[in-house]
C-alpha cells in the first residue's frame, strides 16, 4: 500500500491524495509538523524535506506532477493518464509539467515578494491564459475526460487567491476551478488532509 507523507499547512499534497481518491485505491496517510519535515527520517525520504513524498515497496517518490503520473500509470484501467505513444499521453505530460514550471513559480514570489508581485501577478495571468485558451469551452485539458493534467492544473489555479491574486483567473478559469473542487474524490481528499493531527515523529 502506498503511503503519503504530508505536511501541515502544506498545499501540494492534496493532489496526490485527490489522485489516490479517484482511483479509489487504498492508502495511509501521515501528516507531519514542519519540524519532523526536517528531521533525519523524512530528509532520507526528501533530501530538502518537502512533500509531498510516497513510499513504496521499491523506495520513496518525490514531486507532485512524478506521484500524480506515476500512480495513475500503475491503474490504467482508470483512464488517468493516456495510453502510451499518444499525443494524448504527451499533453497530459505538457500540462502535468506546466502546473509547477510555469503556474506556481509566480505565485510564490507573489506570496513572498511583495515588491515583486506585480511582476509576478503578469506572468501568472500569461500562464493562466494559455490554460483557458487550451480548455476553449471544453470541460478538460486533454481530450474529453478528465485526467491528471487536470487536477495538477485546477490545483496550481488554486492558489491564486492565497497568493494574492484573486482576481487573476477568468470567469472560465474559476468555473473551470470551481467545477473540478465538486467532484466527491476531491472533497474527499480535502477530507482527509484536513481530519489528522500532524505528528512530531512520523510513524514507522
Amino acid at each position: 500500500m502506498i503511503r503519503v507523507f504530508h505536511r501541515e499547512h502544506a498545499g501540494r499534497p492534496i493532489r496526490v491524495v485527490w489522485t489516490l481518491e479517484e482511483l479509489a485505491e487504498p492508502y495511509e496517510l501521515t501528516v507531519m509538523t514542519y519540524d519532523a519535515s526536517r528531521g533525519e527520517e523524512h530528509l532520507a525520504r526528501h533530501p530538502l524535506g518537502r512533500v509531498p513524498v510516497i513510499a513504496e515497496e521499491e523506495g520513496c517518490v518525490f514531486e507532485s506532477a512524478a506521484i500524480c503520473m506515476h500512480v495513475a500509470d500503475l491503474h490504467p484501467e482508470a483512464g488517468l493518464i493516456p495510453p502510451l505513444k499518444t499525443h494524448e499521453r504527451a499533453l497530459t505530460y505538457q500540462w502535468s509539467v506546466f502546473a509547477p514550471a510555469e503556474l506556481e513559480p509566480p505565485l510564490i514570489f507573489g506570496e513572498a515578494q511583495p515588491e515583486r508581485a506585480e511582476k509576478a501577478r503578469r506572468r501568472f495571468t500569461r500562464a493562466a491564459e494559455a490554460v483557458a485558451n487550451s480548455l476553449d469551452g471544453s470541460e478538460y485539458l486533454v481530450g474529453d475526460r478528465f485526467t491528471v493534467a487536470d487536477v495538477l492544473i485546477s490545483s496550481a489555479l488554486g492558489f491564486a487567491s492565497r497568493a494574492g491574486f484573486p482576481d487573476a483567473l477568468p470567469a472560465s478559469l474559476k468555473e473551470y476551478v470551481a467545477r473540478l473542487q465538486e467532484r466527491p474524490a476531491y472533497q474527499k481528499a480535502v477530507q482527509r488532509t484536513s481530519e489528522l493531527p500532524a505528528t512530531t515523529e512520523p510513524s514507522a
